[in-house]
């Protein structure tokens, strides 16, 4: 069979196989050419999700005659020249307008500035008809019409029209928090009207409007730099979080990406702050020089590759674990909410049958009984007896010295309670003074402006484990010598690789040495992981840092052991508490970081204004 080329129409339609996947793919690839373009103010209009249209209008710099003749042709663009090493721009690779003008109708109408008419062109089907003197505004309105009706296959792979609209959705949202100085409308017959207006100085209220004004409660700022990697923008807090990841935005140099790797430092950096099912809510921009990452990974350069993606998921690890130690160990504003919609309708609420006033209290009538005054009732006996040393010792004493660990003593020093009276403590600390004990396990103490009610188990089980957690990182951990050293072959790159952190393993109680060109030798494994598959465990780590250069995979299984012996060492929900050691757990909470949560990501406590709680009796 002889070799021929193929038609331009075939070629481009090929192209838009990978470039053009969805409307909302060409709708992204249009918004990008108008923000290059220099465009303020961007609306976008659609119709059956995009698939009957989709109308881009923009005040960008516009193009001339000779231009938009040009625009149509693959591979044409004014974004780079002779080199991919310094790309600053969304587009630079062509094929978007050509792509789509070969499988939909297309048209472009625009005017530069200080022209006196405008220019239009249109391509339909990929056949591209003569540019005409056209009346315009300055900028670019570019339409599409009939997606895919040029290639019937790729039609019925779509979606419904209200997923094809949403995803489009999706891509404006995305493009106003990367931009918050343009000011974006989104309509159509198929929708609800959607504005995002310009916030240039404020980017966090752009992403209040996408996200939702909790956000702008619940949001931490991220600020760091490492080796000229440079990041920024919010982390919710742990108990601020969603049901899918579907609030976490990741931007390269101001290009909106999905890229696995930040979307697994994420992941980690949340790692035990939040419930297994759900996602925190973050955006994070990285800033870095454009030789250092490849956009030019997949034509619709969602993906990113960094020259050291392990600098990168460090920092972003590292980054988001400092702010949530430093301030995120607080209640999300849902929290309140939430609480406050569990009440029952009281006084004056919603569904609350009025009952006629007394006129006047009557004894004979009142279920109350006082005698002689209103006197405090008397406790129940044993309600406050404990054994000081059982709340002291979560974990035995032989227990504590076969793993190496020393657990925390609950009860505070005599000089943290010396201040007993309950509204110095509520004004002088943050968790407030304990007033009760509800249940034998919910804590509620008063604060300055409200109350907070703590799990007692959750949060003794989050010191216990942060306590072991700083064990592992200031101490060689116990390791138990084999017998006989195990010997796994591995290939030669990957010993390598395990050579570089072998210093780092045999801290955490690995040891490891080279044992010929293609094998390691393990002569000891962590104490604290018991029977262990030291051959899997191996490959586990050489595999970790072939992919992300970084041997966290031990320590996370170290830490999830620690986890778990918290939990069973904490104590336990039904013990009954003198005041002094609720105020001693409330103190510790208010002095470890991440206590906000438990070691499964449940809330530790949960907090309720002042308010809040006059807002539930009618007063606000």
């Amino acid at each position: 069979m002889p070799v021929r080329q193929l038609p331009e129409t075939l070629i481009n339609q090929i192209a838009a196989g990978e470039v053009i996947e969805r409307p909302a793919s060409a709708a992204k690839e249009l918004i990008e050419n108008a923000i290059d373009a220099g465009a303020t103010r961007i609306e976008i209009a659609t119709a059956g999700g995009g698939k009957s249209l989709i109308r881009i209008t923009d005040n960008g710099s516009g193009m001339d005659a000779a231009d938009i003749n040009l625009a149509v042709r693959r591979h044409c663009t004014s974004k780079i020249t002779a080199t991919l090493d310094d790309i600053r721009t969304l587009g630079f690779r062509g094929e978007a307008l050509p792509s789509i003008g070969s499988v939909a109708k297309l048209s472009i109408t625009s005017r530069r500035a200080g022209a006196d008419t405008g220019v239009e062109i249109s391509v339909v089907g990929g056949r591209v008809s003569p540019v005409r003197p056209a009346a315009a505004n300055q900028g670019t309105v570019v339409e599409v019409r009939d997606i895919f009706f040029a290639t019937p296959a790729r039609l019925k792979f779509l979606k419904s029209e209200r997923a094809e609209a949403g995803a489009i959705t999706e891509v404006v949202k995305r493009m106003a928090i990367a931009f918050p100085h343009v000011r974006f409308v989104l309509s159509g017959s198929d929708r609800s009207t959607l504005e995002f207006p310009a916030s240039p100085d404020d980017p966090l209220t752009r992403m209040a409007q996408v996200l939702g004004a909790d956000f702008k409660d619940n949001a931490i700022a991220v600020d760091a730099l490492r080796e000229d990697v440079g990041l920024k923008g919010f982390a919710g807090v742990p108990t601020f979080n969603r049901g899918n990841s579907g609030h976490q935005y990741a931007f390269v140099n101001g290009r909106p990406v999905q890229d696995k790797l930040i979307l697994s430092a994420i992941r980690g950096a949340y790692a035990e702050t939040i419930p297994s099912g759900r996602y925190p809510v973050a955006v994070l921009s990285l800033t870095l020089d454009p030789a250092l990452v490849d956009v030019n990974v997949h034509p619709a350069k969602s993906d990113v590759r960094f020259r050291d993606p392990g600098l990168v998921r460090g920092l972003i690890v590292g980054a988001i674990r400092e702010v949530l130690a430093r301030e995120g160990d607080r209640a999300s504003t849902t929290s309140a909410s939430g609480m406050m919609s569990a009440f029952r309708p009281g006084f004056g609420g919603a569904g609350y049958a009025q009952q006629p006033l007394r006129t006047a209290w009557s004894a004979a009538t009142s279920p109350y009984r006082p005698v002689g005054g209103f006197a405090q009732a008397a406790q129940p006996a044993g309600f406050y007896e404990t054994e000081q040393a059982a709340f002291e010792t979560v974990l035995s004493p032989s227990a504590r010295a076969d793993q190496g660990f020393a657990t925390p003593a609950l009860a505070a020093p005599a000089e943290r309670l010396q201040a007993s009276e309950p509204v110095e403590l509520a004004t002088r600390y943050r968790l407030g003074a304990a007033r009760a004990q509800l249940h034998a396990n919910y804590i509620v103490a008063q604060t300055e402006d409200g109350l907070v009610i703590v799990d007692q188990h959750a949060a003794h089980e989050r010191l216990v484990f942060e306590a072991m957690r700083k064990a592992l990182e200031q101490e060689r951990l116990p390791s138990q010598v084999l017998l006989i050293p195990e010997i796994v072959d591995l290939p030669e790159e990957d010993c390598d690789r395990l050579m570089v952190h072998a210093e780092a393993l045999e801290k955490l109680g690995l040891a490891i040495e080279r044992f010929g060109p293609g094998a390691v030798a393990v002569r000891e494994t962590p104490a604290l992981l018991g029977e262990v598959d030291a051959a899997r465990m191996v490959r586990d780590l050489a595999d970790e840092i072939g992919e992300w250069n970084t041997s966290e995979g031990l320590r996370g299984r170290l830490e999830h052991v620690a986890a778990t012996m918290a939990c069973h060492g904490s104590v336990r929900s039904g013990r009954r508490l003198r005041p002094e050691e609720m105020n001693a757990l409330l103190r510790d909470m208010e002095a470890t970081p991440g206590s906000g949560q438990c070691n499964h990501g449940r809330p530790t406590y949960i907090e309720l204004k002042l308010s809040d709680i006059e807002r539930l009796f009618g007063r606000s």
